[in-house]
């Protein structure tokens, strides 16, 4: 996707050879054409999927989530991070490791929100380790719904979580997949030649 790539490019700054920073477009400050583009970009990949709900995890993932629910025609729901008090009974828990924050959350849905018959379009900002994915697959998975597909802004590619994904027979697709954040510079995948 030509317009993210050029965001990653223009605004991206490359913290380590492992972080990637997207904080004035993505993470942070959003932008809301591009969410806007992320959002059709996802919906035609999965065309045909007959999605009936999108999630994703909080924060970061809810613009192009909620952008892509828009596009579809279907409800949008995120996992909370975040214990509430509101949220306690009839709920779905999942442990989900952050690679960027280092820490393990425990993500909540309520049951309500799910059903078996759900075909779930699980989104997420970032994949390096597939964690978060895996988590809300579990979530998806204990209600009895059917994960439709897996949709991803930015893949580091470099991290095994996409292999890994596939590999468990998820249908992942990542608008932008980076290959290299090494000597500060970002590479995309599809700029490697093997």
């Amino acid at each position: 996707m030509k317009l993210l790539r050029d965001k990653v490019m223009e605004e991206g700054i490359v913290l380590s050879d492992q972080v990637l920073k997207v904080d004035s477009f993505l993470n942070h400050q959003m932008d809301p054409v591009l969410m806007k583009e992320v959002g059709r970009e996802f919906t035609r990949r999965f065309a045909g999927e007959q999605i009936t709900k999108v999630l994703t995890i909080e924060s970061s993932g809810i613009a192009p989530a909620i952008m892509t629910a828009l596009e579809l025609g279907v409800p949008m729901i995120f996992a909370r991070k975040h214990k509430s008090l509101t949220l306690r009974d009839n709920i779905l828990v999942e442990k989900v490791y952050s690679f960027t924050k280092k820490e393990t959350n425990e993500i909540t849905v309520s049951k309500k929100f799910l059903c078996p018959e759900d075909r779930v379009l699980i989104i997420d900002d970032f994949l390096a380790n597939g964690e978060a994915a895996f988590g809300l697959a579990r979530i998806v998975e204990q209600i009895g719904a059917k994960v439709a597909g897996i949709g991803i802004v930015i893949e580091k590619a470099f991290q095994p979580g996409g292999r890994l994904l596939q590999e468990a027979g998820y249908q992942v697709e990542s608008l932008v997949r980076v290959a290299s954040l090494e000597n500060g510079t970002v590479t995309f995948a599809e700029e490697v030649i093997s």
